[in-house]
């Protein structure tokens, strides 16, 4: 790998960081505290303030320093199962609203941008899914036929001879194409979420981690380090993250989150040939691995590449640096030209995994709740900050998870033990379909 590769978030390198931050105490009575300045809370927070309510963000590190500052920027609308296995699950009404919902999200962000002006390379490139195998080929096309027929007509499926102009990689065996997904600069959408929430009359603490609270009334105290806040309602959004903090308030949460590294590598930007080459769809694009990877050109002309290169509950620059690794060679496998691309950047983040997969949002041990997006978030969260808003104005209509119960992993209590089985458990799925 290149002597110059930064383990940082290219997201995070490549965007101005946010500039509003309270520079006092933690201090005051809001409405509501929310927990956690990713897409979720910011956009809740911004929902509240432009509704009138009073309305503050405490934030464990910086605004979008969690998975919303640590993704592969992709706005993939569809879910992380297939549609024949949520209706299974879920039931054909809520699989199908769950589905739309997605849809949706895409839809509120690209609304969400050009209402406050964010600038963040927004672009409807479309998701392509591939086959990795050919015995992938039947399944994915029995799922397109039903998705195309059911929920989404926005969709196609292609053949392996049509996949030349999409891709230059001879891995793949077939497509489906979803061409209502999305991409994004996200550490440029985090901010600019966060810089209209405060203009809207949000006030937002940056490193201020809630690490207690207590009833008072009819309302909450929230401790941090920096000072006490009074609110009416709290709302968690806190992710894949519920367990990086300490806090006896997240207890709730760290039994039912499964806190999973995702880990990606950013080449140096690529020249025309090279993406010629490499992505002449300039989509993006998941594969049909359990293991597998996703990825996409950055508005810079990087190669954006990641994947869950090993089943870790940590990311920290030893962890990814392991995991950059295993991600360079996949991609030399997948992309042989770029074997020797220099990598500039090799990151991680923490995805918030549930135990069946699916989000979860309601109320519960005194706090709304938007969570557990399982991979998804990108996407979802947007929407699951609006709908918290909604909840603590007292509307319940617009929640599609409504009702959902949310048991908690046996045997779980934050710190995911058994992630190690659970990789070799895909892996031998993967080598064995």
């Amino acid at each position: 790998m290149s002597t110059a590769m930064q383990y940082k978030s290219y997201w995070h390198d490549t965007s101005t960081p946010f500039a509003s931050a309270q520079a006092g105490p933690v201090e005051g009575k809001v409405d509501v505290v929310v927990i956690g300045a990713g897409f979720t809370g910011l956009n809740a927070a911004r929902k509240l303030a432009r509704e009138g309510v009073s309305v503050a963000v405490l934030e464990a590190q910086f605004v979008g320093f969690g998975g919303s500052g640590r993704n592969g920027g992709h706005l993939n609308n569809g879910m992380a199962h297939g549609y024949d296995e949520a209706k299974h699950h879920l039931g054909a009404d809520r699989a199908k609203t769950l589905w739309q919902a997605y849809d949706r999200s895409i839809d509120m962000i690209e609304e969400v941008i050009a209402e406050e002006g964010i600038e963040c390379n927004f672009r409807r490139s479309g998701k392509l899914k591939l086959a990795s195998k050919t015995s992938h080929v039947a399944g994915l096309r029995a799922g397109f036929e039903t998705i195309h027929r059911e929920v989404d007509p926005d969709t196609r499926f292609l053949d392996k001879h049509e996949l030349s102009d999409e891709i230059g990689s001879e891995q793949f065996h077939g497509g489906m194409l979803y061409a209502k997904s999305a991409m994004m600069h996200m550490g440029r959408y985090v901010t600019g979420l966060g810089e209209a929430a405060s203009r809207h009359g949000a006030k937002i603490w940056e490193k201020a981690p809630m690490t207690g609270r207590r009833r008072e009334g009819n309302g909450w105290v929230i401790e941090t380090p920096k000072g006490e806040i009074r609110a009416e309602r709290i709302i968690a959004a806190t992710n894949g993250y519920s367990n990086s903090v300490d806090a006896a308030p997240l207890r709730y949460f760290k039994k039912r989150i499964i806190s999973v590294g995702s880990f990606i590598v950013a080449t140096r930007p690529l020249t025309p040939e090279e993406i010629a080459a490499t992505l002449p769809g300039n989509r993006t694009y998941v594969t049909s691995m359990n293991i597998g990877n996703y990825f996409r050109l950055s508005p810079d002309n990087r190669l954006i590449f990641g994947g869950r290169a090993r089943f870790s509950a940590t990311s920290d620059q030893s962890s990814d640096e392991k995991s950059g690794k295993v991600l360079r060679a996949s991609l030399a496998r997948m992309f042989p030209h770029l074997a020797n691309a220099d990598i500039d950047y090799c990151w991680g983040g923490m995805v918030g995994m549930t135990k069946d997969r699916y989000p979860r949002a309601g109320e519960a041990d005194g706090m709304l709740y938007g969570m557990g997006y399982s991979g998804h978030g990108a996407q979802m969260s947007t929407l699951m900050g609006q709908v918290l808003a909604d909840m603590a104005m007292g509307r319940t209509d617009t929640n599609p998870l409504q009702g959902l119960s949310w048991p908690q992993v046996p045997l779980h209590s934050g710190k995911p033990w058994f992630l190690p089985l659970v990789g070799l458990y895909f892996g031998l799925k993967d080598r064995l379909s």
